[in-house]
């Protein structure tokens, strides 16, 4: 009767780890149920081998039997690993992404935006269930780099009142919560996230001012010269793009984060210099993107050039010529000079693309600049370069190197950039005395401008000033070479004093798709239909008659 009641047991036990399974994956929340089956089934089983032990030390005394323990015993080792592994990596999470282009890796930018988040971000996707895999893709690749990150996924049919407050339009929104700032976003793509991300962090939408009136590219324009690229690329960057033409408005309006002349044919009116050093005195920040002359007499900008080498920096009046061949593998000659290693800057921090300036100029530090007006490079063309003198030699084709006629050999710098504290000018614009060292506070001063009875109150803004002796670079003919979109884009943002935001942006994923003509297919079709079961049949038969 005790045996049998044991037997009972030992079923009895086997029933209830089975449930504790089952429990465990149907249910995986009923933590207590499962541990509670398990324990009564390992019970069980634990007293029908108490009541079976003489049964069990004979069946260990056969070789099957010690067989067969090993081979468990091994069995449950690999299982204890495993579950040990998940357990470690499920505390350690690591992502790898294997695809060729890195299509589930986040980009230079969005990393860099994420590091510097100084508050938690929450991000709410609404859409149907079956869709959620769809986001999770890019969106997880968000919370992993940033534990500031956190994402609902939201079925906006069984929420509809969340929907509502949302203001959710669509399916596929995706919500961007910022302390108390919203921003939504009705694309899964990574520079439409990133873009919507930067847009509820910085709170404010910042301006760029194209300079017309004198020539330059202009940001509207798409045909090949244009800049129609770039000032999109702009917007993504949370910049609004618009125009200025000096003469009529007479001075930058206040809400200029940055302006740009952008390959001015003709030198600016005494009025606009004018308008332009005060707008630097006071803090702007300003890109000049200067082609070299067509030929050798033709005039100079002077207004531009004295205004640039107030600032520290001469440009000069000449072309530089890059010999490496680099420039043959974009399809062009001598007169495009690449760029491949950049020196010490933030703008160029982190940035290992190439870059090609179209017929570009040297630019340099000027000597007798004033001080704390210190200029750096931070583009250079390789060492096979040189700054050629005689402009009007191009045209002949005929170029080399003769520095007895002027020219200096590379590496020739072809980008400038310097910032200093913004020079204190009054309100009549006259500098205004202010303590031994002649420093003074404006009496228009912006906001954050120092105190001179040196309080705690932020320091005086600061002058940006960026200097490329280029502006084909950034057209819609040539900005996408390699790096040419980022290098203009880093330097917006560093004048714009979002450094944050100077990095490698995202690439749209490569098309790997073949291609195939008629006739490939074709053989193809044959190859895979015909031939190959030919083949196969063939060395069948051959086996065949062989073994015969």
């Amino acid at each position: 009767m005790l045996n049998r009641i044991f037997g009972f047991l030992g079923w009895i036990g086997s029933i209830l780890v089975f449930a504790a399974v089952l429990a465990w994956l149907v249910s995986p929340d009923q933590e207590s149920l499962r541990r509670t089956l398990a324990l009564a089934g390992l019970a069980c089983i634990v007293l029908y081998g108490a009541g079976h032990w003489r049964g069990v030390r004979r069946s260990f005394e056969r070789r099957q039997t010690r067989y067969g323990a090993l081979a468990g015993t091994s069995i449950l080792l690999v299982v204890a690993i495993v579950a040990a592994l998940n357990y470690v990596l499920a505390r350690q999470n690591q992502r790898w992404d294997l695809t060729a282009g890195g299509q589930y890796s986040l980009s230079d930018q969005t990393r860099q935006v994420l590091d510097t988040l100084a508050a938690p971000v929450r991000i709410l996707v609404f859409a149907r269930e079956p869709d959620f895999p769809r986001f999770q893709d890019r969106l997880e690749g968000y919370a992993y780099q940033s534990s500031r990150v956190t994402i609902d996924y939201i079925d906006a049919d069984r929420q509809p009142m969340l929907a509502r407050q949302y203001d959710v339009q669509t399916y596929g929104t995706i919500v961007f919560e910022y302390e108390d700032r919203v921003e939504r976003v009705d694309s899964d793509a990574e520079q439409d996230l990133t873009n919507a991300l930067i847009k509820v962090v910085e709170g404010s939408q910042q301006t760029v001012y194209f300079l017309e009136g004198h020539g330059e590219k202009t940001h509207t324009d798409a045909d090949r010269d244009g800049y129609s690229t770039v000032s999109a690329a702009l917007a993504l960057d949370n910049f609004e793009v618009d125009s200025l033409v000096l003469a009529q408005a007479g001075a930058v309006p206040d809400d200029a984060t940055v302006v740009v002349a952008a390959g001015p044919e003709t030198d600016l009116l005494p009025g606009e210099i004018d308008a332009l050093g005060a707008y630097l005195d006071r803090g702007g920040k300003l890109l000049l993107l200067l082609d070299p002359p067509v030929t050798g007499d033709e005039p100079a900008p002077e207004g531009l050039l004295g205004l640039v080498r107030a600032w520290g920096i001469e440009v000069g009046a000449d072309v530089v010529v890059d010999a490496s061949g680099v420039g043959q593998l974009f399809g062009a000659d001598a007169s495009v000079p690449v760029a491949a290693n950049y020196p010490f800057h933030p703008i160029t921090e982190r940035f290992n693309l190439l870059t090609a300036y179209p017929l570009a100029r040297s630019v340099s530090a000027a000597s007798g600049r004033p001080d704390g007006r210190l200029p750096q490079s931070f583009i250079e063309t390789g060492p096979q370069s040189w700054q050629e003198a005689d402009i009007d030699s191009l045209v002949t084709g005929q170029v080399e190197l003769d520095e007895e006629s002027g020219d200096r050999p590379g590496p020739v710098a072809i980008g400038m950039a310097v910032s200093a504290p913004a020079p204190a000018v009054a309100g009549d614009g006259t500098e205004e005395a202010g303590g031994e060292d002649g420093a003074g506070t404006p009496a228009d001063a912006p906001d954050g401008a120092a105190d001179p009875d040196g309080g705690d109150d932020p320091a005086p803004p600061e002058t940006r000033l960026a200097v490329i002796g280029d502006s084909d670079f950034a057209s819609n003919a040539v900005v996408g070479i390699q790096g040419n979109r980022d290098m203009f884009l880093n330097t917006v943002n560093w004048l714009a004093q979002q450094e944050n935001l100077i990095s490698i942006r995202a690439r749209e994923p490569e098309d790997r798709r073949l291609t195939l003509t008629a006739g490939a297919q074709r053989r193809i079709f044959w190859l895979s239909v015909l031939l190959l079961p030919a083949a196969i049949l063939g060395v069948g038969v051959y086996t065949w008659m062989s073994r015969r």
